[in-house]
């Protein structure tokens, strides 16, 4: 009998300032160490560490490749992935987990690191992630809300800024190619000058109170 695989991921992201404090209550968040072999025209190739035990704070100073040393037994799963252009919300993802051990040799081998710390909450009716990261790319924090089918009539929540679904520049990958260190101050301009903006064609956005 054949198996369906469904290879898209639909999903709408934010900018944010900062995660609520609400919204971390305490509970260790998933640690998330990737790096990029490919990441060109929105086009990546990413293998994937996670922990789930390792508290660490996303600072500038931070370094990933330490932290991947430091830890790289510690580490429970991971993955290797295959994306393609986003449009409209919708990417073309194809993953298969594969052994930890293989992934550290992998990344220190080449690729360019990214490391976040990712909480997953409950707003609504759906579930969001929302990512805090380190070393090149903090402070910049983006939630995602991501669902099996486009996500559409969608509630976005007060402390998202002004969405970025379909830059790229925000993509993980586009971070990897030019960390958000590098052109913070420009989008900051482009925000003061052009306010905050939210996509209208995936529905009703209902903001919340």
């Amino acid at each position: 009998m054949s198996e369906t695989v469904n290879d898209f991921e639909f999903e709408r992201r934010f900018f944010c300032r900062e995660l609520p404090p609400e919204y971390d209550d305490g509970d260790t968040p998933t640690l998330i160490v990737q790096n990029y072999f490919v990441y060109e025209d929105n086009y990546a190739l990413r293998v994937r560490l996670k922990a789930r035990h390792l508290r660490i704070d996303m600072t500038p100073d931070l370094d990933p490749r330490a932290v991947l040393e430091d830890h790289c037994d510690d580490f429970s799963r991971a993955y290797v992935t295959v994306k393609g252009p986003s449009v409209g919300g919708t990417r073309y993802e194809a993953e298969r987990e594969i052994d930890t051990r293989i992934a550290v040799e992998l990344m220190r081998r080449g690729g360019r690191l990214i490391i976040k710390n990712r909480y997953s909450v409950w707003i609504a009716e759906d579930g969001w992630s929302i990512d805090v990261f380190g070393g090149t790319n903090a402070p910049l924090v983006v939630a995602e809300a991501e669902r099996a089918t486009p996500v559409t009539n969608l509630t976005i929540p007060k402390f998202c800024v002004t969405e970025i679904t379909d830059q790229p520049r925000f993509n993980n990958d586009g971070l990897a190619a030019r960390p958000f260190g590098e052109w913070r101050d420009d989008f900051e301009r482009e925000l003061a000058e052009n306010g905050p903006h939210f996509q209208q064609f995936f529905g009703r956005n209902r903001m919340a109170d």
